[in-house]
């Protein structure tokens, strides 16, 4: 089996990204910073690479980037639901300064990777559906080359060290900055090629 190359891409910057606050399932809009980095990015990977399609979490701030790259390609994005960010219920529009300091969330998710909070999701729950989705997408597109998937940070993350070392708990470790381009493929292994690439912001 072939395998296309899975670009993925981090939405762009949205006012939670800047105040340094966890937007999971809030669904924010970009800021002009995001909607300029959206621009720079469809505009750096078009002039490179021929996508055999768009997808997309459903969430504005990832539809919003997707539909950039989109337009000037004249194709439509497809929505997976699987690639939305990771939740964290009535956590949600924390600080990550508070979640550290007050809620110790981080140890909590290092130390168990069923932990869930109230309303949320586990790393492991984002791991099972954010690998199911991209490899249904690579399935779906075997023979093509190259697929745009639009995705979040934490989300991406998650899937990156679940995939290269079969642990969501290691996602610290594959932190993406908003707009960059990481390249995946996903036959015979798992391998990353251009990793958290920004160059083009």
């Amino acid at each position: 089996m072939t395998s296309p190359t899975l670009y993925l891409i981090r939405h762009g910057e949205i006012r939670a990204n800047a105040d340094g606050r966890w937007h999971g399932a809030t669904d924010s809009p970009l800021t002009s910073a995001g909607r300029r980095q959206a621009g720079r990015t469809a505009t750096h990977l078009l002039a490179r690479v021929k996508f055999e399609a768009i997808y997309s979490s459903p969430l504005k701030r990832c539809l919003d980037t997707a539909r950039v790259l989109a337009k000037l390609t004249g194709q439509d994005v497809l929505l997976d639901d699987d690639l939305r960010e990771f939740t964290i219920g009535e956590l949600e529009n924390t600080s990550f300064r508070v979640l550290n300091a007050e809620f110790d969330f981080f140890n909590k998710l290092r130390a168990d990777s069923d932990y869930t909070p109230r309303g949320g999701e586990s790393l492991n729950a984002v791991a099972r559906r954010m690998v199911r989705a991209l490899h249904r997408i690579h399935e779906r597109h075997a023979a093509a080359e190259h697929v745009a998937v639009v995705s979040h940070g934490a989300a991406l993350a998650i899937a990156l060290a679940t995939l290269l070392h079969d642990d969501p708990k290691r996602w610290t470790e594959f932190m993406v900055a908003n707009c960059s381009v990481t390249e995946l493929t996903l036959q015979p292994r798992p391998l990353v090629g251009a990793y958290n690439h920004t160059g083009h912001l």
